[in-house]
Parts: structure tokens; sequence; C-alpha cells
């Protein structure tokens, strides 16, 4: 009985915490974005909010915004991610040194370096400047828009400078604790260094890649902060359109707002089972 007892005793910490903030957060989520707001006097539940977002052009422009973003923005770190951990598992003197230099934006906040992208690639930031002193633009404003541009540069710079480490170290991980024998096996057997990363080390980083990928997705897709910091107004990103609808003065604008964070809820949730399924897909293949 003692031993039953252990394992939920131990994991009930973990399991409130989750079933209070997020279960909760997301029950009232949904009920809010049915109409439900007694607090307002707001007692009935429709599909209001949502057949009002799905009316909106704002509202499709911003979720197409959102998934460029996402799209590229995985995309675009998975490749660098890739090339990195390659590039450092043939590091033989200072490996230690380069992977410590490489990962060192791990910890760094996500706001905080968008205010580096910021400063650095504004229109009226530090590399705009320095190419007018350089000669290269004649004036600051002549500087390519890379902030509050309509692609989404400024927000995509700062999501892959900060995934490309996050995925590199899972793959770099898995590259280390491969070692070489299975590509020197390929190389005896006349492999080229293309079908030696294709057959051999590629299948071996897939469940990392496919793994981290999504975590991504799901951050850059769902992530507020970065987008608000240098997103341009409209369209803006998805997530700020619902932060934006959350914190209006008036309390009415609220479902909407609830709606559109529970439709990119489902879509992130349409893209871990995706996910799941490929995994698993692949494994049985292997």
């Amino acid at each position: 009985m003692k031993t039953r007892l252990k394992i939920p005793l131990l994991l009930a910490p973990a399991l409130t915490v989750i079933l209070l903030f997020f279960v909760g957060g997301l029950i009232l989520a949904v009920m809010q974005s049915l109409g439900y707001m007694p607090i307002i006097g707001r007692n009935d539940v429709s599909l209001d909010a949502y057949r009002a977002i799905f009316s909106r052009e704002d509202f499709y422009r911003s979720l197409a915004l959102t998934t460029w973003i996402g799209v590229v923005s995985t995309a675009v770190s998975t490749i660098f991610a890739v090339i990195s951990a390659l590039a450092l598992r043939r590091v033989l003197r200072g490996r230690r040194v380069t992977t410590f230099i490489f990962q060192l934006n791990l910890p760094i906040p996500h706001v905080v370096g968008a205010i580096g992208i910021l400063f650095l690639f504004s229109q009226s930031g530090f590399l705009s400047r320095l190419g007018h002193l350089g000669g290269i633009i004649n004036e600051p404003a002549d500087f390519p828009a890379l902030v509050f541009d309509p692609y989404a540069i400024g927000i995509i710079l700062e999501y892959v400078w900060k995934s490309t480490v996050f995925i590199g170290v899972i793959l770099l991980a898995i590259l280390l604790s491969l070692g070489d024998s299975y590509e020197d096996a390929a190389r005896n057997l006349g492999a080229n260094r293309w079908q030696r990363f294709r057959f051999v080390i590629l299948p071996f980083l897939m469940p990392g890649i496919l793994s981290s990928s999504i975590l991504v997705f799901a951050f850059t897709f769902g992530a507020f902060e970065v987008p608000l910091l240098l997103g341009q107004r409209y369209p803006s990103a998805l997530p700020v359109l619902a932060y934006r609808s959350y914190t209006d003065i008036d309390l009415n604008a609220r479902p909407e707002a609830m709606a559109m964070s529970v439709v990119i809820a489902v879509i992130i949730s349409v893209f871990v089972f995706a996910y799941m399924q490929l995994t698993r897909r692949y494994l049985r293949e292997d």
C-alpha cells in the first residue's frame, strides 16, 4: 500500500500546479471564449466570439503572419543547428570552450534578445549608423527595414538566434554519444560525405530534430513578447492581436481575446499530434 501511494505523493506537487494553473486556466479561457463572464453580467454561453474573429480580416492576416514566423524560424533554426552541431563535433581542441561559447545565449531571455535586435537592426540602430558613418548609405533611414517590417525579419532573426542554440545543443549531444564507428564503417564501404550524412548521421538525428523543432514551433507560434517589440502594428502576430484584445479597457472584448487564444492552442495541439504520429511512423520504419 505504501509503495502504491509513494509515486502519487511524489507527483502530487507537480500535478497540483499543472491542474491548478494549466488545466484551470485552460477551462477558464474556454468558458470566457464562449462569453461566460459573470463579473460583467454575461451568463449566457454562445459562439459569438468565434463568429466574430472568423469574420475579421485582421485575424486571417495575423494567422498567416504567425504561421510564416513559426515555420521560417523553425526551419532556419533547424538547418543552422544541424550545421553547428556537425561543426562542433569535429572540434578536437578546445571543444568545451567552443561549446560553452556556442550556448552562451541559452539563459538570455527572449525580451533581451529582442531589444538587442532592435538596437542593432532598426533603421536608427547601431548598424544603420555605422553604415552611414562608413559611407555605405547616405542616411540611417536608408538602411533596409529589418524591424517593424511586413515580413517579420527582425522577429525571425531573434528566434533563429535563440532557437539555433537550443536545437544545436540537443543534436550535439546525440552526435557525441553516437561516436564515429558507424560513420567509419560507411566510409570503409565507400560512402562519400553526403551519403554518410544522409544514410548514417541523419537517421540518428531525426528524433532529436523532430522533438526540438516542434517545441520551437510551438513557442514561436504562441509567444507574443518578441512580435510585440519587433513587429509592425498591422498585421500583427496572432498572439499580439489576442493580447491587445485581452488588455482592452472594454471587458466585452475579452471573449474574442480568449477565442483567439483557444485557436492558437488548438493549432499548436494539431502540430504536436502530427509530430507524434510522424515520430511513431519514423521509429517503426527504422
